[in-house]
């Protein structure tokens, strides 16, 4: 390491002026610190949360899908048994036979049940999914900012070492600026800021969906 202090008051010291080597060992502690950032039990407790009410959204979807397949498939069975229950009774009246509405009852109960199953899609459609999706995107960002919390306090603790570790400088030197934006610490709290940021934005999401929901149910 050579320079010229009267020209270059900044100095930056690296572990090793092998830049491609520099950027592997960053990658790979930053990769270390999100690690133990994950095990956190904040952190696991949230994600665990998070997961509960993306599967519960999931399920939700899941059954209006089954239901709208059903509901299909019953109205062309209808469709057909009503066909062929009318083609009975013409033929019926039309021979002088006695006239048989058993089919027709079949049709009735059959329109009840699609009516039942449309009652059913409608309460998922309007109530039960959109509710759950605002619950899984609370969690969501709840998570995010968990997360972001746990890589500051790591950060933080690793700026405290650091320091710590640099106080026989400063002792000599009597102050020494020390930017911590380059190393692992600063690279954890960019990477805070970003889940922070889109923690916001995932929630911003859920508000909008929230209030277009809430305007659906006010009465005209």
């Amino acid at each position: 390491m050579s320079f010229y202090l009267a020209e270059t008051p900044t100095l930056e010291a690296v572990a090793t002026e092998d830049e491609r080597v520099l950027a592997q060992d960053l990658q790979a502690r930053v990769a270390e610190a999100v690690q133990q950032a994950e095990s956190q039990t904040p952190v696991c407790e949230a994600a665990k949360e998070q997961q509960q009410a993306q599967d519960r959204l999931e399920r939700l979807r899941a059954a209006e899908r089954a239901l709208s397949r059903h509901a299909k498939e019953s109205r062309e069975r209808v469709a057909e048994t009503s066909e062929k229950a009318l083609e009975n009774l013409v033929e019926a009246a039309a021979s002088g036979k006695k006239l048989e509405f058993k089919k027709l009852d079949e049709v009735a109960a059959a329109e009840a049940q699609i009516r039942m199953l449309g009652q059913a899609i409608e309460r998922l459609a309007e109530h039960l999914i959109p509710r759950a999706q605002i619950a899984s995107l609370r969690e969501e960002a709840h998570a995010l900012e968990a997360r972001a919390r746990a890589l500051e306090r790591i950060a933080q603790e690793r700026a405290k070492k650091v320091l710590e570790q640099l106080r026989g400088a400063v002792s000599a030197e009597m102050v020494l600026p020390v930017d911590m934006s380059k190393g692992v610490a600063g690279a954890l709290l960019a990477r805070a800021a970003g889940l922070k940021r889109l923690a916001v934005q995932i929630s911003e999401n859920a508000d909008r969906i929230e209030s277009s929901y809430r305007d659906r149910r006010v009465p005209a």
